[in-house]
């Protein structure tokens, strides 16, 4: 398997992740907390690890990893690994339902950090 466009998507790849991952450094740099970090680098791989599940179950039409539990794992965190899985894989890149909720939840991990670094916190202190 290859990637298609591999540079453009590593770009893509890059861009999503400066804010999280300036956002998360910068906690730990202040000595608030690792945990988001630490977060972010351990649920990718474990979304890295039930997406290549999923798919090699997909090919075995054997019992597979629910969406809900794929998703849940997407919103800890684990949105780079899963983006990397879903390339590498090419799984779950066609179905437009899933894209949807996997695309949102990795916007409200970018509002969520945009939010936290330059407007201290305010935007999502509405809701």
């Amino acid at each position: 398997m290859s990637i298609q466009h591999p540079r453009f998507k590593a770009l893509i790849f890059v861009l999503l992740c400066a804010v999280p991952l300036f956002g998360s450094a910068l906690l730990w740099y202040r000595g608030v907390s690792l945990i988001p970090l630490a977060a972010y680098g351990a649920v990718s791989v474990v979304a890295f690890f039930l997406y290549w599940s999923d798919k090699r179950k997909a090919r075995e039409d054997s019992w597979r990893t629910p969406e809900n539990v794929l998703h849940a794992v997407e919103l800890a965190g684990g949105w780079p690994g899963a983006l990397i899985a879903q390339q590498v894989f090419r799984h779950k890149t066609r179905k437009v339902s899933y894209q949807v909720v996997f695309w949102l939840i990795v916007l409200l991990h970018q509002v969520f950090w945009i939010d936290q670094l330059f407007l201290g916190g305010t935007l999502l202190s509405l809701f």
